[in-house]
């Protein structure tokens, strides 16, 4: 029988000793999903050589083996102990779609570099005219002897600045229904004909770019699944990419920083802690956090014992970034004018200078604008709803 809290301690005393200071800043100032990248690179290489890069994944593919509350307890401990995020797009997503739908070669060729971070995966989805209508994407491949020809474009991909390689939706049958004619490519992103373009977002950083294809030739032997049958494998990773994070340990993390918030901002002669309408306001949004990290263990029990996520995701997905944009709104309440200022020197890990506003009110700013894009990204809000209606609710 497995000692969990002696496990605790031993993620505990491990995070002690690998987080250095900076690693530690770095996810201190973490305002997105991702961090900065030098920085969860590093702390990559770190869990991979303790053999904790991959919490989800058995232990014949490099995983540790781990059960349900083990990994629940490992992601909690690094969240609250400021670890800096890792690219998840390969090992979280991509990782468990190789073990279900790659040949041996491709398991054996891609998951080891995905655990290192020798490979850095982004997801081509979207598209200029398709997003939320993801069956209307455009990109092409059309077989060529052993390749398929790749032309098109891809939008709003995450860390593709950063990224090595792609897992791509493309359209190889024009002529039947649209998810019908959709095959799962994985790209070189140093192949000949592909150009990244860096968006600058609201927040001043860089997370999203735009790949284009121009003639770019992929191996068949990159194909994932059957040829045409991409769409089956796109689902499930969706799944997966809006049931497997951990919503409410993200929560947990705001949740503490407004609680500090609250202690540091006047309330006439006191402070907002003291102000019942706000403790209210706090209140609820508390409650709502135990509900979903109650869905959350039953999604993970699911996988578990053998299933996928289902429409649980999908409602998860809905209440758990609905509920960081509350929280965000409350942080913002708080900070007040002090979120004002653009800190985007200030919020590299590694800078050394003075910031223009205290502390604690740093990050405001950029977690409120950035995670407005939390109900769309990954599936909209609306697109959600209609799975919860349509697979939950039978409407």
């Amino acid at each position: 029988m497995i000692d969990y809290e002696n496990f605790r301690k031993s993620v505990r005393d491990f995070l002690a000793e690998a987080l250095t200071p900076e690693l530690r800043r770095a996810g201190e100032l973490t305002t997105s999903v991702f961090s900065d990248f030098k920085a969860a690179l590093a702390w990559q290489k770190k869990l991979h050589a303790q053999g904790w890069i991959a919490p989800d994944w058995p232990s014949e593919f490099g995983g540790p083996g781990w059960d349900i509350q083990q990994r629940y307890i490992f992601q909690e401990e690094c969240k609250l102990a400021n670890a800096p995020s890792v690219v998840m797009m390969g090992i979280q997503m991509l990782g468990p779609m190789l073990m279900h739908y790659g040949t041996e070669e491709q398991k054996q060729h891609y998951l080891p570099r995905m655990l290192s971070g020798e490979d850095i995966w982004c997801q081509g989805y979207s598209e200029p005219g398709a997003g939320s209508d993801l069956a209307s994407l455009k990109t092409s491949a059309i077989r060529d002897g052993d390749d398929f020809i790749v032309n098109g474009t891809k939008i709003w991909t995450s860390m593709a600045h950063h990224a090595n390689q792609i897992f791509c939706l493309v359209r190889t049958d024009k002529d039947v229904k649209p998810q019908a004619g959709i095959s799962f490519l994985l790209i070189d992103l140093e192949t000949a004909g592909i150009t990244i373009t860096p968006i600058v977002s609201l927040d001043g950083q860089v997370e999203q770019c735009q790949v284009f294809f121009d003639a770019v030739r992929v191996p068949c032997a990159n194909l994932l699944g059957a040829e045409n049958d991409g769409w089956s494998v796109a689902k499930s990773l969706l799944e997966f990419e809006r049931g497997g994070h951990n919503f409410t340990i993200d929560v947990k993390k705001q949740l503490r920083k407004i609680h500090d918030q609250t202690k540091l901002t006047p309330w006439g002669e006191k402070t907002r802690a003291d102000d019942p309408v706000f403790r209210h306001r706090l209140a609820e949004a508390e409650i709502d956090a135990i509900a979903l990290e109650q869905t959350e263990l039953r999604i993970k029990g699911t996988v578990e014992a053998g299933g996928n996520p289902g429409a649980l995701s999908s409602l998860v997905k809905v209440v758990g970034t609905e509920l960081g944009q509350r929280l965000n709104e409350l942080s913002m309440d708080l900070v007040g004018p002090a979120a004002s200022p653009q800190c985007l020197d200030a919020l590299d890990p590694y800078y050394e200078g003075d910031a223009p506003v205290p502390d604690h009110a740093l990050t405001a700013m950029a977690e409120y604008i950035n995670n407005r894009a939390a109900t769309i990204y990954g599936g909209t809000a609306e697109i959600q709803r209609t799975i919860i209606a349509k697979k939950v609710l039978g409407l």
